[in-house]
């Protein structure tokens, strides 16, 4: 709930005039109230939610128009601008206030061009960076902080630009992401806050995060105590950008910042030409591949297995670490900077999150998924236009033979395969809560999941930890049961699982609850069909079916899925499904499908059963 100390907070941030920076100030320090701004904001990011901020941000607000704006916008941040001499000296701000000072800081055009304007200043000459440490909301959400940074040097003519957004805080802004965004969606959300008093005010296209910002002026009845609202929409929508810019304030030509602030020549979303826009978004399209490989040789390096966790390290001593030349190092650090894998301070980088998932101890470690996508599944996406001309599966084409049979005969591809599929596990958390799981545990003789095509036993273990009274089943191949064996025996849950060696017509009959995890995209719709009609026949007539898989999206907004379709046609021949054929595959073993619920990682849970008889 909002309390009115945290509005008063809030409003004083977005509002409060403060005296100039001393000389002193701009040596010690990020500036002589950032640190006050970025504990205010991460307060008040905690404190709120989207059903209790919009009503507060748009007074009034309620009924249809609540809830349709609370289906679309999640709260996202709120967002400071500071001014640091330098970024060492914005973590340590970050550090101060329980924030991560290893926040990736990714290049900001938008808030960038925003200032040259608005100051009348060359954009080239503003280091303008964005962070978004996360912060845990009251309610559990994770949500985030951002944090603008214009860099601020002892000495800068930057000073007057720092003390006159210090003093009007023009970025300070509250947002929310659209969910799934589409063009038509993007406009009727600007036109019901339209609606509610919100003023268009400017936005920008981000390639460098493929994102696109929609500013608003707030009502001037607003209680939210932020006089901006951003809407965030991912991917580039510079189509209803263009509407939404032309429905903004005029431009004042020849209005200084000094005599006027407010004025919106400032809010146009760049200086350089729209016709370069689409090449440089081709452009950052076209070198995906690159990151994929930075990131694969960032693995096979064993860069992050040589950076002490949490800690920086010197680029010279990283390099006689891991024997790389180290001026080629240093480029290699630069663009994985540029991805968030890692952050740079001088001649010392830092693992940031996202960077320690490629550590081989990491929990859930995603390394060998980046040996897996920059090695073999690389080479097979290289004929992905064989795949397009011929149907043929590209891996066969390039390899001989099915990508099952080639890892089969190379027990260290076969290895690396089965723990680059454990790397996307974290999918599995809400599983073992299911009710159909809960139900069987529940059974006086206690329950029995039989895990088809169970790969190395990791969903199996969860389940099986999660409800102690489980006994499980696990069907694999000979090589997949042995790895099974090692998870269930670290787990502690070798006692209570059995295995068989076999294929799919071996299903096994005595089981409550059945799992088919990311088993189905492998397959074509006949050979799926077979696979149901297996489970449908193994299982009792109180059986559950669970399936876990991504779901392509039926309005066809962004998603996972639609990548991964691409990978399953070029590699196995398989494919991912919208839940609708699902469904149909279901009818066609005889099964209802039930319920489709959400999972991490942009996957979801099936739950199937045999239709209930008269």
């Amino acid at each position: 709930m909002t309390t009115p100390a945290l509005i008063a907070t809030a409003t004083a941030t977005a509002t409060t005039v403060v005296e100039p920076a001393t000389a002193a100030d701009e040596h010690t320090a990020a500036g002589p109230d950032d640190g006050a701004r970025l504990r205010a904001a991460a307060d008040f990011v905690r404190h709120h939610d989207t059903a209790t901020l919009l009503p507060l941000l748009l007074p009034g607000l309620g009924g249809p128009q609540l809830h349709a704006l609370t289906r679309h916008l999640s709260f996202a941040h709120a967002a400071v601008l500071v001014f640091p001499p330098d970024l060492a000296t914005l973590r340590a701000e970050l550090a101060a206030c329980g924030l991560a000072a290893d926040t990736p800081a990714l290049p900001s055009s938008v808030v960038r061009d925003r200032l040259a304007a608005r100051h009348r200043r060359d954009a080239a000459g503003l280091d303008v960076s964005i962070l978004r440490p996360g912060v845990r909301a009251a309610d559990g959400t994770r949500r985030a902080v951002e944090v603008f940074a214009l860099t601020v040097p002892p000495g800068s003519d930057l000073r007057p630009v720092a003390e006159h957004e210090r003093a009007h805080q023009h970025e300070a802004h509250l947002a929310f992401e659209v969910l799934r965004p589409e063009p038509l969606l993007l406009r009727g959300l600007c036109a019901l806050l339209a609606d509610r008093g919100a003023a268009p005010d400017g936005g920008g296209y981000n390639p460098h995060e493929n994102g696109t910002v929609l500013y608003f002026t707030a009502p001037a009845a607003s209680l939210a105590g932020y006089r901006r609202v951003e809407l965030y929409a991912p991917g580039d929508h510079r189509d209803v950008l263009a509407g939404h810019l032309a429905a903004g304030p005029a431009e004042q030509a020849g209005t200084r910042p000094a005599e006027q602030p407010g004025a919106r020549a400032a809010e146009q979303p760049g200086t350089r030409p729209s016709a370069d826009q689409p090449a440089e978004t081709l452009l950052r399209l076209l070198t995906g591949a690159w990151a994929t490989q930075a990131l694969a040789a960032c693995a096979r390096l064993r860069l992050p297995d040589a950076v002490p966790p949490g800690e920086p390290i010197d680029r010279a001593v990283l390099a006689h670490r891991t024997g790389t030349h180290p001026r080629a190092l240093a480029t290699l650090l630069r663009y994985l900077a540029m991805l968030g894998v890692v952050t740079a301070e001088g001649e010392r980088v830092r693992l940031t999150e996202v960077g320690a998932l490629l550590r081989e101890d990491a929990p859930a470690s995603m390394r060998p998924l980046a040996l897996m996508y920059g090695g073999p599944f690389y080479r097979s996406f290289g004929a992905l236009d064989h795949t397009v001309r011929t149907g043929e599966t590209a891996f066969d084409h390039l390899f001989g033979e099915n990508h099952f049979d080639h890892f089969a005969r190379d027990p260290e591809l076969a290895d690396l395969f089965d723990r680059s599929m454990a790397a996307s596990t974290r999918m599995f958390d809400p599983v073992p809560a299911h009710p159909a799981l809960a139900a069987a545990a529940a059974r006086p003789d206690g329950g029995t999941v039989v895990d088809v095509a169970g790969g190395n036993g990791e969903l199996l273990a969860r389940v099986l930890t999660a409800h102690p009274g489980l006994r499980g089943v696990l069907l694999e191949r000979p090589h997949a049961v042995e790895a099974a064996r090692r998870t269930m025996a670290e787990a502690g849950c070798a006692d209570r699982c059995t295995y068989r060696v076999g294929d799919f017509a071996d299903v096994p009959a005595e089981g409550d609850v059945y799992l088919l995890s990311r088993v189905l995209h492998d397959w074509d719709d006949d050979r799926c069909r077979a696979i149901l009609r297996h489970c449908e026949r193994a299982m009792p007539a109180h059986a559950d079916l669970l399936i876990v898989e991504r779901l392509l999206p039926a309005d066809g907004s962004a998603s996972l899925a639609t990548a991964w379709d691409v990978h399953m046609m070029c590699n196995v021949g398989g494919r991912e499904r919208r839940a609708d054929h699902y469904a149909d595959l279901l009818a066609a073993a005889g099964l209802d499908l039930l319920t489709h619920t959400p999972l991490p990682l942009d996957a979801a849970l099936l739950h199937a059963r045999r239709p209930e008889r008269p």
